[in-house]
């Protein structure tokens, strides 16, 4: 392992850090000894994204939204709040009691992109926040910046809202990453510091204590990834298998929406806050791939089969309602009033990935394409400083609208979406015991090796997502015989694959992966093609706001239609698709000066003569059959760029004739 304890700890512990493997060799989910991984991650240094589809999105990343979320919470007080508890400033405390967590969140997507390559400013900025956080710690080990002096009292009162284990679980967080992008451990040690106080302080046999919102069971898994010490895991089974003294009283208080109360193993479907069932879910995947608990991954996998047959969005979102930023009832996927929160995008990706580390699954690496190209790319402009909390799948284009923002007095998913986009090479690619795995497509080169130890080096070279052609290019030290493991696409109808010239007839499918074992060589090359054809998908018709609707998809993209885009004088509400999907039924354009660059896709479509907003509330059918109409064409653009250029009206699901 990387970290090791090595002495008694005190109230500060003293950490040695062994350097084989390097710290800065470890990936963003560290399987290399879980006993159920079949796969495991490349380190994020690994992976050099070139320009393509993700390049312009990590730099503008790094120049944009680091940079000045870093400036916003110093306007609104956030960094201050650590400095205050110090004595270094005397100010009020500002912000809601979570605001501990965004911090380190922001300093984990700096670790990241630190991982990708030096970064002098940032990294200065990074470590004159860490140096603050360390000193606001207390000497048992404490450390959140609300419930200390005139909130003392309250501390370990309020689990259900209070998120003091939440905020915890992101120190610990940032601090492993932080370690492994630079190789100082002084957040991780803060982050040990306070994980050591909830261990000596709280669980069997001391005060019980529950998580309102999951997220400090991913951290201690993770940590006892890094450190090997037991009591982390066990610390993560005693949240995750809820104390018998909590279930007890949450029975009185009918609290049963929370999923660490009772025990996760007794989940049947999703309910309730919908990042904090994505957060808990996670945390159940990473203790099933340490401890291999049948009961774990049957709960497991009845939840996923839940989300995503019967509540999750086309763009890959979850949560429908407002009121609790809930999961709704089965099928219950509104779409103007969709909650969708990107977090909760996110935390579908967080738990699609620990799936699929125990499976090799394609099924879970689909979804988590679904939610990286469309319900968190969202989240983002394409300038790099407004932000999306929700993300809906229709806006009426009213300013009230104003879906993107700079600034959330809840900044939870800012800097999500800055250390997704800041580790996303460390996706890309997994090694197993027979050879190599590649999940997404984009412009990169691979400098990795083979879990044999063979060093390795593979070059993508690709327009994805807009043209399905992929080449690899494929170069072992020396000649060598392992497996190639490549997904093709659950949306991809026909695959044809090449092989160092040679055409495949019939490749391999292995769980969605296509397969070709062979004595690889230096510059072996591999093409692929991926059917692009526009695709017009239905929904369930359980699902009331889609029916006598199409969605538009293309690869891996979900479109929608945005009323600057149509015809002048019309809205996105006018028009109805008239024609079927097909080869010859879109027309489609590059436009790389639209949105950063994209194809927009055109279909025929049909408008009442007399626009909607001037017809009557209620009329008899026959009535509004004989109504002329007039024939157009409608334009679509990536779901991902809405409101990117004006607020305006968007649908994604269109009415069809």
């Amino acid at each position: 392992m990387d970290l090791k304890l090595i002495a008694a700890f005190s109230l500060f512990p003293v950490l040695a850090f062994a350097q084989a493997p390097p710290w800065k060799d470890r990936p963003v989910l560290d399987t290399a000894a879980s006993p159920q991984a079949i796969l495991h991650g490349v380190p994020v240094s690994a992976v050099t994204v070139r320009d393509g589809f993700w390049s312009p999105r990590r730099k503008v990343n790094v120049e944009v939204s680091l940079p000045s979320l870093l400036a916003l919470f110093e306007e609104n007080g956030i960094i201050d709040n650590f400095r205050r508890v110090s004595g270094r400033k005397d100010v009020p405390r500002r912000g809601p009691l979570y605001t501990d967590s965004d911090v380190y969140k922001w300093l984990e997507a700096v670790a990241f992109v630190l991982q990708s390559g030096d970064n002098p400013q940032l990294r200065k900025s990074a470590e004159a926040v860490i140096d603050d956080i360390a000193a606001a710690q207390e000497p048992s080990g404490y450390l959140n910046t609300y419930f200390t002096r005139e909130h003392l009292a309250e501390r370990h009162t309020n689990m259900v809202g209070g998120h003091e284990l939440y905020c915890a679980g992101h120190l610990v967080q940032g601090g492993i990453a932080w370690y492994r992008a630079t190789g100082d451990r002084k957040l991780l040690e803060t982050g040990v510091r306070l994980a050591d106080y909830v261990a000596r302080e709280f669980g069997p046999g001391k005060q019980p204590i529950f998580e309102g919102h999951p997220e400090f069971e991913l951290a201690m898994i993770e940590l006892y990834r890094t450190t090997g010490d037991r009591k982390y895991l066990d610390l993560a089974g005693y949240f995750l298998g809820g104390d018998p003294r909590n279930v007890a009283k949450a029975r009185e208080r009918d609290i049963v929406y929370l999923f660490t109360i009772k025990p996760f193993t007794e989940r049947t479907h999703l309910e309730g806050h919908a990042v904090r069932a994505m957060y808990a879910s996670s945390g159940a995947a990473d203790y099933y791939l340490e401890t291999g608990d049948k009961a774990y991954w049957h709960t497991l996998a009845t939840l996923w089969d839940d989300m995503v047959q019967r509540k999750m969005y086309i763009t890959g979102g979850v949560g429908s309602r407002a009121d609790g930023e809930a999961f709704g009832d089965p099928y219950e996927l509104p779409n103007r009033q969709a909650y969708t929160e990107s977090c909760a995008a996110i935390g579908t990706m967080f738990w699609n990935w620990r799936m699929f580390q125990a499976t090799g699954d394609a099924k879970y690496m689909d979804s988590f394409e679904r939610a990286l190209y469309n319900g968190a790319n969202s989240g983002l402009s394409l300038s790099g400083n407004l932000y999306c909390y929700r993300n809906p799948l229709e806006l009426t284009g009213d300013p009230k609208d104003r879906i993107r923002n700079p600034w959330y007095d809840t900044t939870c998913c800012p800097p999500n979406l800055q250390r997704i986009l800041a580790s996303l090479p460390g996706y890309f690619y997994s090694t197993s015991k027979d050879g190599l795995w590649v999940h997404l497509f984009d412009n990169n080169s691979l400098n990795w090796k083979l879990e044999d130890g063979t060093a390795i080096q593979v070059s993508q070279t690709t327009k994805y997502p807009w043209d399905g052609k992929l080449e690899l290019t494929v170069s072992p030290a020396s000649a060598k015989e392992f497996t190639l493991h490549l997904r093709r696409p659950s949306w991809a109808g026909s695959v044809h694959v090449s092989v160092a010239g040679a055409a495949v007839a019939a490749p391999a499918l292995e769980k969605g992966y296509l397969t070709v074992r062979r004595t690889w060589k230096p510059g072996d090359k591999v093409v692929v093609q991926f059917d692009m054809t526009p695709r017009l998908v239905v929904s369930n018709e359980l699902i009331r706001d889609n029916i006598g609707k199409v969605a538009v998809e293309r690869g891996p993209l979900v479109y929608c239609m945005e009323s600057l885009d149509q015809p002048k004088g019309t809205s996105v509400f006018d028009w109805r698709l008239d024609s079927p999907a097909g080869k010859d039924s879109f027309i489609f354009t590059w436009k790389p000066e639209s949105l950063g660059g994209v194809v927009t896709l055109t279909h025929h479509a049909t408008r009442p003569a007399k626009p909607a907003s001037g017809q009557p509330l209620y009329e008899v059918k026959s009535h509004a059959a004989g109504q002329a109409s007039i024939q157009g064409e409608v334009t679509l653009v990536p779901y991902y760029a809405f409101h990117n250029r004006e607020i305006t009206a968007m649908q994604v699901w269109i009415p069809t004739r």
